[in-house]
């Protein structure tokens, strides 16, 4: 259950309308990282106890932070199409309006009010959202969503004079500051609780991978420096891991080539692959599963 009220978390008081920069403001709303991706990013996170509520205090933040800056959007476009800035561009104060950089479905779709989209109208998508149900790696992906949120806000933030929205603006800063140091936090809690002993997600199947590739870098491109940093070197993060470089690496895998076509697919095909393999749905069982399933029947 959610509930609201009617007073905003920060004073959102443009000084005047700027209906170009209410296109701009739309990235913090409707972006890969804008507001609405970290709110349902955090809703829709499934744990149990203390990190539970630490999420869902934040998420409800962050709804806060949607209704904030479309708030401020909505006043950033008041009088538009028609203000001072695009008056005397066009006869049409609607085509003044976009050739001024104003979002035209502000004002053809939404009657003067935000979207929910990004700065070019591209409406916002559910995928940009992580939530795998693993703490350890939606932690980091929390960390990524706001920091790359601050540095939005940041380029945002000198992109207009106007102080009334600066100051709602530093509010954001000032947030988004403290949710990457509580997801950092987090991720060193996850750890001290046995949680999650190890910063790799998931933290398991270390003895089912190729042990043998996780510890080098490949050397693939022309740079020269790549081995100079701690990646090169000494023990990883997880305190097992040797870290090395591997200058010269070869390739592992046979020459690379598709299967025969099946010629109902009407591909272009020269015969050198030979005949394709009879019609399969993906659920047919190799040899070995044909030999379990004649040692132990009843074994899924």
């Amino acid at each position: 259950m959610f509930r609201h009220t009617d007073h905003l978390q920060f004073d959102v008081k443009p000084e005047k309308p700027d209906p170009v920069y209410a296109r701009k403001l739309q990235e913090l709303i409707g972006g890969a990282y804008g507001e609405m991706t970290v709110t349902m990013q955090y809703l829709f996170r499934r744990m149990p106890g203390k990190y539970k509520d630490m999420i869902m205090d934040v998420a409800t933040e962050e709804i806060g932070h949607v209704e904030m800056i479309a708030t401020m959007v909505a006043r950033l476009l008041e009088g538009a199409p028609a203000t001072e800035s695009t008056k005397n561009a066009a006869a049409d104060p609607v085509v003044a309006a976009v050739l001024g950089g104003m979002d035209p479905q502000q004002a053809i779709i939404s009657g003067g009010g935000p979207t929910l989209s990004d700065s070019n109208g591209v409406p916002w998508n559910g995928r940009f959202i992580v939530a795998s149900g693993n703490l350890l790696a939606d932690f980091h992906a929390n960390v990524a969503a706001e920091a790359q949120g601050r540095v939005q806000t940041a380029r945002l933030y000198n992109m207009t004079d106007d102080p009334g929205v600066k100051d709602m603006l530093r509010f954001n800063l000032a947030r988004d500051t403290y949710h990457q140091n509580l997801w950092l936090a987090a991720i060193e809690e996850l750890k001290a609780d046995g949680i999650e002993p190890s910063p790799i997600a998931p933290n398991a199947l270390f003895d089912e991978e190729h042990s043998e590739h996780a510890s080098s870098l490949w050397h693939l491109s022309d740079g020269a420096a790549a081995d100079q940093g701690r990646w090169a070197h000494g023990t990883g993060p997880d305190g097992t891991t040797p870290m090395s470089f591997l200058a010269d690496p070869v390739p592992l895998g046979d020459v690379a080539s598709a299967p025969p076509p099946d010629p109902k697919l009407y591909a272009t095909y020269d015969g050198s692959q030979g005949k394709p393999r009879s019609a399969a749905m993906g659920t047919e069982k190799g040899l070995v599963g044909k030999v379990k399933d004649a040692l132990d029947p009843e074994t899924p």
